[in-house]
């Protein structure tokens, strides 16, 4: 197992949050989109150049600018 940012996760591949960097204003923000610690998230696109980092989050899909992300740290398996 092994943790990365949110950015360093490929497209496609899925980890469970084990913590989430920054402030309290960041923290309540994500939570209200779902993203907490303990769930498991899946990365569905990422722009190369910029723009926003698209998660699942259950069934629901949510789009994260990069700073954001970049402190959203996931535990991958390694398999």
């Amino acid at each position: 197992m092994k943790n990365l940012s949110l950015m360093e996760l490929k497209v496609g591949e899925s980890g469970r949050v084990v913590e989430i960097g920054g402030g309290f204003g960041l923290r309540r923000k994500l939570e209200a989109l779902g993203v907490r610690e303990g769930v498991i998230i899946k990365k569905m696109s990422s722009q190369l150049m910029g723009g926003p980092v698209v998660i699942q989050v259950g069934r629901t899909q949510v789009a994260l600018g990069r700073g954001m992300a970049r402190r959203i740290i996931v535990k991958i398996n390694e398999n």
